[in-house]
């Protein structure tokens, strides 16, 4: 039972041999789970959906995944209620430097740290860092900073991201106290969050693994991605009222088809299709009256409905009924019908 999806996508991958190609860039999504007690927005069984970048190392991979989750929070209306947290973890000469460092100034307060702190000083300290106890973030007021302790690598790397996502426009802040969950991250890691969601407020997180594909038997491979818990991101959806997804996957147009010509629909559809590219059409099946097909195809969302009647076919053209605008309908040509919908499609995906 996986608890996230980036190892077994390494492992995926290196297995079917996609790792010796110099750049791949894949997808997932799936069930995961975990050991703990369920809340909301934290559930044993949830689902995720990830992306990942293998075998580019620079910062401009890094901006590209950033603005391209950005880009789908817009998309779906929900950009305003998140924000993108941003840190550094340097490379590993960079970490083990500030571990050090951590661990010197942490031991002589290790009294005054909550009980789980007080373990992790002993197994993993940059994990304090994302402490939420009290006493503990007091103490870390005061606590070695992550950034003066980079290297040249791990600064310009970092200083090379910020630019980018300046220059794309891409909101963000820098959080110098972000780690992520899980040891094999290193440089750039980051958290889309939101106080819609309650205690649970991240609903997307990242960075880079450069070091997991080696450490699972391959060679060397720079690598990024994200992952996005999709119950928080619909619990979001609810809580904000974001857009629908931008294709609902509405049919452009119905083609309502008289019983006594049944036969000519799949020919006029397909060359529609063939005629228009990117035309979302739907061809009713099952027969019934046109006023009852009309009205399934408003119900359907489309845009149009395209009528083949008895006297259409005979004389080779549809009459385009507007369903969603005051406009009068017309009969034409199918060359013509042809003409008006990749128009009008085009300019309707336009404004979508």
């Amino acid at each position: 039972m996986r608890p996230e999806g980036t190892a077994g996508c390494v492992r995926a991958a290196a297995q079917h041999g996609l790792l010796r190609e110099s750049v791949q860039r894949l997808w997932y999504r799936g069930p995961m789970f975990r050991h703990e007690r369920p809340q909301k927005g934290r559930l044993r069984q949830f689902h995720q959906f990830g992306a990942e970048v293998f075998g580019l190392p620079g910062p401009d991979i890094d901006a590209e995944m950033l603005a391209m989750t950005d880009r789908l929070w817009q998309r779906l209306g929900i950009r305003d209620a998140l924000e993108l947290q941003l840190n550094s973890l340097g490379t590993p000469g960079s970490r083990a430097a500030y571990r050090a460092a951590l661990v010197a100034y942490l031991s002589e307060c290790r009294d005054e740290l909550d009980e789980d702190s007080q373990r992790r000083l002993d197994t993993n300290p940059l994990r304090i860092l994302d402490s939420k106890a009290e006493r503990t973030q007091a103490l870390l007021a005061d606590a070695p900073a992550i950034a003066d302790h980079y290297d040249d690598e791990s600064r310009k790397h970092f200083a090379g991201l910020c630019e980018r996502l300046d220059t794309a426009g891409v909101r963000y802040r820098i959080n110098p106290r972000l780690v992520r969950g899980l040891d094999y991250y290193g440089k750039t890691v980051f958290e889309w969050t939101s106080d819609r969601l309650g205690a649970q407020a991240t609903a997307c997180a990242g960075g880079r693994f450069d070091g997991l594909v080696e450490q699972l038997g391959e060679r060397s491979t720079p690598a990024i991605g994200f992952g996005i818990g999709l119950e928080r991101l619909l619990l979001l959806l609810q809580a904000t009222g974001g857009a629908e997804p931008v294709d609902r996957g509405l049919p452009d147009a119905y083609l309502v088809v008289a019983d006594a010509v049944a036969s000519a629909a799949l020919p006029v559809t397909e060359r529609l299709r063939d005629t228009v590219p990117g035309l979302r059409l739907q061809c009713h099946c099952g027969g019934g009256s046109l006023k009852s097909q009309l009205k399934r195809a408003d119900r359907s969302g489309a845009a149009f409905a395209l009528i083949l009647g008895e006297e259409e076919a005979g004389s080779g053209s549809l009459t385009l009924k507007y369903l969603r605008e005051d406009r009068p309908q017309q009969r034409l040509a199918l060359e013509q019908a042809a003409a008006v919908l990749g128009r009008e499609c085009a300019a309707e995906h336009r404004r979508v």
